[in-house]
């Protein structure tokens, strides 16, 4: 017999486990298709994850999946100048995303929610442009009255269904290696490194684990970010002598989407979320946090979408009002940040972190500061005469410099 689920979830990483959790646990049947053998492998996402973001969506972080507690970070401009911010409580865990991801799956176990491994989604099953269920690769297809795509930045199921998926101009390419040992960081601190030649576009990064070991990545709008890496581990001034005596013991490779969110998340009897969608922070790359707020006004619309058996694109439309009302703001703020950093010169970026550096702007940001919320941050900031300088002259950097354009 066919299976015929309620609801079917395109893909097991924590926005498709946790999607299918709020769903089931509301009391939908919900089956996870997922195309590997197990949740959580391969790695691909540095685990670094808000502290206050977890605890608005209500999830405890197992403890044996916490690699480390992060107070602060270490800015690096291209220059080699530090701006340093602290903060008295850890407000980021460092998580072994193995571990995270197999929690939230084994909480929609435990709500109700099946899972086929091995069970890749070939494409959709469509009637007059409706979402009816999904084809498996091989000839088994399973009907559902709601599909919600959380395959990540393939999105190749979402484009059969008329709306506009990722392209390549709305990508970074990134890189990531976790070493075995760094020295000279401080255990509590992350790292971040900018500059053109460093990681054009983005950034790069160095997270230590609780352990003296740390995660080493950084992503690219251009070129090949596995050389650009190399490059940084072995060549850059700070950071390769903090590297020198590491050795790499696992790589990854992953596209992340930073151009916003894809402008529709939903149709008759789909929904997608997640880096499908592109419900990414553009400033950092941070998808879990903003994906796993999607995913749950996800699971809950698409329950009360079963309850009222209508699936009808007008009904699902409230997903879109629902998480736009959440992280929308934020996510087009955010947006016009990445934008005007990726304007700015490596000199200009030097005078931004001297400048925040010379003002303490770091007192400002440990009290009105949210590592996820950025664009609802800037507000409180500007009554504060250190951060509005810093403000002030960021907008006049990118006026110029667009101006010479």
């Amino acid at each position: 017999m066919k299976e015929k689920p309620g609801i079917v979830v395109v893909g097991g990483g924590p926005c498709g486990s946790y999607a299918a959790y709020t769903a089931a646990k509301l009391g939908a049947e919900v089956l996870v298709c997922e195309e590997h053998e197990e949740v959580g492998v391969p790695k691909h996402c540095a685990g670094h994850l808000n502290v206050s973001g977890l605890e608005r969506l209500g999830i405890r972080v197992p403890r044996a999946s916490i690699e480390n507690e992060i107070r602060g970070a270490v800015f690096c401009s291209p220059s080699a100048k530090q701006f340093v911010l602290r903060c008295r409580a850890p407000v980021t865990y460092v998580v072994d995303r193995e571990l995270f991801d197999k929690h939230l799956a084994e909480l929609a176990i435990k709500a109700g929610v099946k899972y086929r491994f091995k069970s890749g989604v070939k494409s959709l099953i469509l009637d007059s442009g409706a979402v009816k269920g999904v084809a498996l690769k091989g000839e088994e297809k399973v009907e559902a009255n709601v599909v919600i795509d959380a395959e990540g930045c393939s999105s190749k199921l979402l484009k059969k269904t008329g709306l506009n998926g990722l392209e390549g101009s709305m990508l970074v390419k990134g890189a990531q290696a976790e070493v075995d040992c760094v020295e000279g960081t401080e255990e509590d601190m992350v790292e971040v490194y900018f500059g053109r030649k460093v990681a054009p576009g983005f950034f790069a990064w160095i997270i230590p684990r609780n352990d003296g070991s740390a995660k080493v990545g950084l992503a690219t709008e251009c070129g090949d970010p596995r050389k650009y890496l190399r490059r940084f581990m072995e060549k850059h001034p700070v950071a390769s002598e903090k590297l020198k005596k590491s050795r790499t013991v696992y790589n990854s490779f992953h596209p992340i989407p930073l151009a916003g969110p894809i402008p529709k998340t939903y149709s008759d009897g789909f929904l997608v979320v997640g880096d499908a969608a592109s419900q990414v922070k553009p400033t950092t790359g941070g998808g879990v946090i903003f994906g796993l707020t999607c995913a749950r006004v996800a699971g809950e619309v698409a329950y009360e979408a079963v309850k009222m058996q209508d699936f009808s694109e007008a009904f699902l439309s409230r997903y879109q009002s629902r998480w736009k009302r959440l992280v929308g703001f934020d996510l087009a703020a955010m947006l016009r940040m990445r934008r005007m950093l990726n304007s700015l010169s490596d000199s200009r970026i030097d005078g931004m972190i001297d400048l925040c550096r010379k003002l303490g702007v770091d007192n400002v940001l440990e009290r009105v500061g949210d590592l996820d919320f950025q664009g609802r941050t800037l507000i409180p900031m500007i009554k504060y005469p250190s951060a509005l300088a810093v403000i002030s002259y960021f907008l006049f950097s990118w006026l110029t410099s667009t101006t010479k354009q």
